[in-house]
C-alpha cells in the first residue's frame, strides 16, 4: 500500500531507501559467492562488483545514508575489487602478498551476521594462497598431487628426507622474505609520515610568520590611514580660514571703494 500524502515520506527519501537495500542485496549475494569456491572463468562476480560501484556512486550523489555507511559500503566494495584482482595475479606468492593488503569490512553486513563476510572471505583467501604456496614449494602439480606420488608413477624415486627438509627450508626463507618485504613498506610508510609530518609543520610555521607580516602591515596601514585623515582635516580647517580672510578682505575693499565713489560723486558739483 503505498503511504499517505501527509506521512512524510519524499520521493527523493524513497528513491535512497530502495537504491540502500538493492546494494545491501547485492553485496551479501557477492560475498556469498566469494566465500563460495568458483571455477576460474566464472565472470558473474565481476560484473556483479562493477554494478555494486555504479549504485554507491548513485547512492553518494543522493546523499541520503550517513557517511559511516557510505564508508563502510566502499571498504567492502573496494575489497571485493582487491580481491578480485589479486585472483588475476600468476603466482601464489604475489596473490598472497596482494591479499595482506586488502581491508575487509568492520560491520556485518546483515543482521544474521556475527562477523563480517568479507572479514571471513579474507581469512579463507588467505589460507587458500598459503596452502597454494606451500604446495607450490613443496612440489605439488597442477592437480594438487604430490610430485612424489609423480615420480613413482613415472619409475623415478621419490624425494628424500633431505629434499623435505630443503623444501621446508625454501618456504621459510620465501616466507621471510615477505615478512621483510612487509616490514620494508611499513618503515617506507612511516618515513613517509613523518616527513609528511615535517613539511606540514614547517608550512605551518611559514604561514604563521606570514599571517604576523600581514598583521603588522595591516596594523601599520590603519595608523597610516589615521594619521591621513588627521591631516586632511587639519588641512581643511586651514583652507576653511583662508577663503574667510579673503572674504572679508574683498568685503572691506568693496565697501571703501563703495564709499570714495559717494565722496566723489558729492564732492565733484561743489568744485563746479
Amino acid at each position: 500500500m503505498a503511504p499517505a500524502e501527509g506521512a512524510g515520506y519524499s520521493p527523493v527519501a524513497m528513491a535512497a531507501s530502495r537504491l540502500e537495500l538493492n546494494l545491501v542485496r547485492l553485496l551479501s549475494r557477492c560475498e556469498a559467492m566469494a566465500a563460495e569456491k568458483r571455477d576460474p572463468d566464472e565472470w558473474r562476480l565481476e560484473k556483479y562488483v562493477g554494478a555494486l560501484e555504479d549504485m554507491l556512486q548513485a547512492l553518494k550523489a543522493q546523499a541520503r545514508p550517513a557517511s559511516e555507511v557510505i564508508n563502510e559500503y566502499s571498504r567492502k566494495v573496494d575489497f571485493l575489487k582487491g580481491m578480485l584482482q589479486a585472483e588475476k595475479l600468476t603466482s601464489s606468492s604475489e596473490k598472497a602478498l596482494a591479499n595482506q593488503f586488502l581491508t575487509p569490512g568492520r560491520v556485518p553486513t546483515t543482521a544474521r551476521e556475527r562477523v563480517p563476510a568479507t572479514k571471513t572471505v579474507h581469512l579463507q583467501s588467505r589460507a587458500r594462497y598459503t596452502s597454494e604456496m606451500r604446495s607450490e614449494l613443496l612440489g605439488m602439480d597442477s592437480a594438487g598431487e604430490p610430485e612424489q606420488d609423480v615420480r613413482k608413477r613415472s619409475g623415478v624415486a621419490g624425494p628424500r628426507p633431505m629434499d623435505e627438509k630443503q623444501s621446508a627450508a625454501e618456504l621459510d626463507l620465501v616466507l621471510q622474505r615477505h615478512q621483510n618485504l612487509q616490514e620494508k613498506l611499513s618503515e617506507e610508510m612511516l618515513d613517509l609520515a613523518r616527513s609528511l609530518k615535517t613539511n606540514t609543520l614547517a608550512a605551518q610555521s611559514v604561514i604563521k610568520k606570514d599571517n604576523q607580516t600581514l598583521s603588522h602591515s595591516l596594523k601599520m596601514a590603519d595608523q597610516n590611514l589615521e594619521k591621513l585623515k588627521t591631516e586632511s582635516e587639519r588641512l581643511e580647517q586651514h583652507a576653511q580660514k583662508s577663503v574667510n580672510w579673503l572674504l572679508w578682505a574683498m568685503l572691506i575693499i568693496v565697501c571703501f571703494i563703495f564709499i570714495s565713489m559717494i565722496l566723489f560723486i558729492r564732492i565733484m558739483p561743489k568744485l563746479k
